[in-house]
């Protein structure tokens, strides 16, 4: 997602400190998170760090997959996501219609399209390629030590706080009404209309491959690839988010999000400091926000996985050998990590969400505002690449 060194081989072998540490952490925190929450939450507690660590060790992502293939023609980054996509929507669309697993209650990500998400999706692009990751990039880079995506997470969380803050000013644009496919079409052609999508745009994304650069990169080979050390093929992340995905949809009763965590973040902060009351916010009156700044962090599942997907990130770096924070920023990446981050946030709240809770749990809850999420989003990765020289990002 940041195009970090996360992708590059093992070649100075496990840190034992930081193995240390981060088990440590890991296992305090799954023990604290069952006392003090439930097993339930402690259950996603892992899945998070099962997805850090998946991240980090095939450094799997969507900043950098988009920058990639469109700068150079390579496109494995964005097939192994049309993989991942239709493993998702195999195990979701039947679990949706049944509507329980398990005995479960389980519901999709199915949202308004409009205006605002189109919008928001575009200013989230520009700022995946400014601040060098997205959602689950900055938390995954930030926890594998990457400083510079640390600071793109801070302003994340700030943007998304400005965006709850500011949330009536977009309320009222046009938009389409929540549209699930496998309602809309039925099970069985919801299915098949996503899965050849997805077979059609890895097949187009791989021909324009092989005609720019005269090989197609494969998903599933990597001749020096390491479970526990790195790297992974692209497909062995692809099949984990999309397998963990759908654990955190048995266990959760919802998707995998992230970003929802970050106005939690915010709003408390503000708060805390007495620069605002967020409580009075148009945005924390919403039926299924209200209980979210009074509930206790430690019995909120997204916040939960977003630390836990961090100390995940951090366990793969110890065993890769490649924790080494540096912070060495010059002035202008400094600023477009500010602006970068900034801009994510925002986006994200307009947008129902990131890369992850509206375009992958969007799409695979069969909701058309995923498409609509990754139709404008597109276009302005293409204004964030055009921007990064300026700011001197390679």
């Amino acid at each position: 997602m940041s195009g970090s060194t996360a992708a590059l081989p093992s070649s100075f072998g496990p840190q034992r400190p930081v193995l240390l540490l981060a088990l440590a952490a890991l296992l305090v925190g799954v023990v604290y998170v069952a006392m003090n929450g439930s097993g339930r939450l402690a259950a996603l507690w892992v899945v998070g760090a099962g997805l850090g660590f998946a991240l980090y060790h095939a450094a799997f992502g969507f900043t950098g997959a988009y920058r990639t293939c469109i700068t150079t023609g390579r496109s494995g980054a964005v097939r192994a996501q049309m993989l991942m996509l239709a493993v998702a929507v195999l195990l979701f669309f039947p679990a949706l219609a049944a509507g329980t697993v398990f005995g479960q209650p389980v519901r999709g990500f199915v949202f308004p399209a409009g205006w605002e998400v189109a919008i928001g999706a575009f200013l989230f692009g520009i700022g995946m390629q400014l601040g060098g990751g997205c959602a689950s990039g900055t938390l995954y880079t930030s926890g594998g030590g990457d400083t510079r995506t640390g600071i793109t997470l801070i302003f994340f969380v700030t943007g998304m706080t400005l965006g709850a803050w500011d949330v009536a000013r977009w309320e009222t644009l046009p938009a389409l009404p929540a549209i699930s496919l496998p309602q809309t079409l039925g099970l069985w052609p919801a299915l098949a209309l996503n899965l050849a999508m997805f077979a059609l745009i890895a097949w187009a994304l791989a021909q324009r491959e092989k005609r720019r650069t005269g090989v197609v990169e494969p998903l599933f080979r990597r001749p020096d690839a390491c479970f526990l050390s790195g790297p992974w093929p692209l497909a062995w992340a692809a099949l984990a988010l999309a397998i963990l995905n759908f654990a955190t949809l048995v266990i959760a009763g919802r998707p995998w999000g992230i970003t929802q965590a970050f106005a939690t973040w915010g709003s408390l902060f503000a708060e805390q400091v007495g620069w605002a009351d967020p409580v009075f916010w148009i945005y924390w009156e919403d039926p299924t926000r209200i209980d979210l700044l009074h509930r206790p962090l430690v019995q909120d599942a997204t916040h939960l996985m977003n630390i836990g997907l961090m100390l995940g990130a951090f366990l793969a770096a110890g065993l890769a050998g490649r924790f080494a924070p540096d912070w060495r920023i010059g002035w202008r990446p400094l600023l477009a990590a500010i602006l970068g981050g900034l801009m994510l946030g925002y986006g994200a709240r307009m947008a129902f969400g990131c890369n992850i809770s509206a375009f992958f749990s969007g799409v695979a809850s069969g909701s058309v505002h995923g498409w609509v999420w990754i139709a404008a989003a597109i276009p302005g990765n293409f204004v964030g690449i055009w921007l990064r020289p300026w700011f001197k990002l390679s």
